[in-house]
């Protein structure tokens, strides 16, 4: 039964707070979960953003239905200019994705729990179970389960003296090395004796003074935890910078984003982003990451030279995931308030056009050449495939219930979905 409601739980609250209902009345009359709140009607939280420019909204969602998306004039998707996937290195360009439509070939079940999917690019991904399970699931490209990794450490063998004994973590999200040698694992929260007895949450403020968390380093060859860092509050987020030189974090309850240099294993800086930091995306040349602020209307955009931070203004409502064309040229968001999926241009920072998914649309990937996005509708329980250069639908299917994690398989051209419901779906990108 524990399970069950598990499993629910983000649904549960998605309906409610969907109704109209406030968010205290959402989780007051329905258990925690680790999920972002979805629509909500209620205020945020306070915001102690670097910028009194911006205006703070929800984290997730709008006052009104993302049935119709922010206003763009029609003519700024039919004139968006199409994409050139310029490659930024002497490597050949990767190939073409299959155009045919997508297609189930394997959906998989046991021991899931997953909040995200990813891949390491070298035939590995990795399912990440949060708290409900407490590990990560191992799969290679035949869909064989390689090994389930369990999130238990002991934070003292890795340098952590000052947290005796044994802790579990809680696996949000997972970013692999450029050559798919390490895997980095956010963890939600840790959970054991003091200071790590008090868990998380998705509405809070540094104020609350929530316990910093952990990220894992896992090495890819042996399956096994080889480095743990300390980071801020809840982290969800994270990616590493092409030139493998940082890891970036998205520390949620902090609202700051952590900058690990990974040759030493250490946190060399936080720096303020404003409530509720998510998904990154960073420029081919490692030159800037841009930072989704999920409590707000706007992206950061990070310099990875002086840790600096500027805006992209007016971006909708609560935007949640980042990708970025291979040239560089174009940043996606998704906007979950608003049910939309923006296009901006990286050389003006305008939102130069964006086009409605579904309802709260979670994560999205990309293919190879830039040409298709992918994007997960969670209260759809649909995943809708873009063209790039028009946004222009061009295929929604099914999938499971709670759609939240999506990654593509460059080598297959395989689409890889994580959904909360307790289940990790793949499609083939064209016949």
């Amino acid at each position: 039964m524990a399970r069950m409601l598990a499993r629910r739980r983000p649904r549960a609250i998605s309906l409610l707070l969907a109704s109209g209902l406030s968010l205290a009345c959402a989780v007051s009359c329905t258990a925690r979960t680790a999920a972002e709140p979805l629509p909500s009607r209620s205020g945020p939280p306070a915001n102690p953003a670097p910028s009194s420019s911006s205006t703070q909204v929800s984290p997730t969602s709008p006052t009104s239905a993302p049935s119709s998306p922010a206003p763009l004039p029609t003519s700024s998707v039919a004139a968006a200019p199409s994409v050139s996937a310029t490659p930024t290195s002497s490597a050949s360009p990767p190939p073409a994705p299959p155009t045919g439509p997508l297609r189930l070939v394997k959906t998989m079940y046991s021991h899931l729990d997953p909040k995200s999917v990813v891949a390491s690019g070298t035939g590995l991904f990795f399912a990440q179970n949060m708290m409900y399970l407490h590990t990560i699931n191992v799969y290679d490209r035949n869909y064989n389960l390689v090994k389930i990794i369990p999130d238990k450490v002991r934070l003292a063998d890795f340098g952590y003296s000052q947290y005796p004994g044994s802790y579990k973590g809680a696996p949000v999200e997972a970013a692999f090395t450029p050559d798919g040698a390490s895997a980095y694992v956010s963890n939600y929260s840790m959970y054991g004796a003091a200071p790590f007895a008090r868990e998380g949450s998705d509405v809070c403020k540094p104020a609350d003074k929530y316990p910093d968390s952990f990220v894992y380093r896992v090495n890819t060859a042996s399956l096994t935890i080889d480095q743990v860092i300390e980071v801020g509050a809840v982290p969800k987020y994270l990616a590493v910078t092409p030139n493998g030189k940082y890891v970036l974090v998205s520390n949620w309850c902090s609202y700051t984003e952590s900058v690990i240099d990974a040759a030493t294993g250490k946190e060399i800086k936080q720096v303020p982003i404003g409530a509720y930091p998510r998904g990154i995306a960073i420029d081919p040349s490692s030159a800037t990451a841009y930072i989704a602020v999920m409590g707000s209307t706007r992206i950061a955009a990070l310099d990875l030279r002086t840790f600096e931070v500027s805006w992209i203004n007016h971006v909708g409502s609560a935007p949640r995931h980042l990708v970025i064309s291979p040239d560089g040229r174009w940043l996606y968001a998704t906007i979950n308030g608003d049910g939309v999926v923006d296009k901006i241009d990286l050389a003006t920072r305008d939102v130069v056009a964006r086009v409605a998914t579904g309802r709260a649309p979670r994560s999205m990937t990309i293919s190879p050449d830039g040409g298709y996005l992918y994007v997960v509708n969670y209260m759809s329980s649909t995943m809708t495939k873009l063209r790039a250069s028009d946004m222009r639908i061009v295929q929604t299917v099914e999938t499971k219930k709670d759609p939240i994690g999506i990654t593509y398989d460059n080598a297959t051209h395989h689409v890889w979905i994580a959904c909360y419901s307790g289940a990790v779906m793949v499609f083939s990108d064209g016949t």
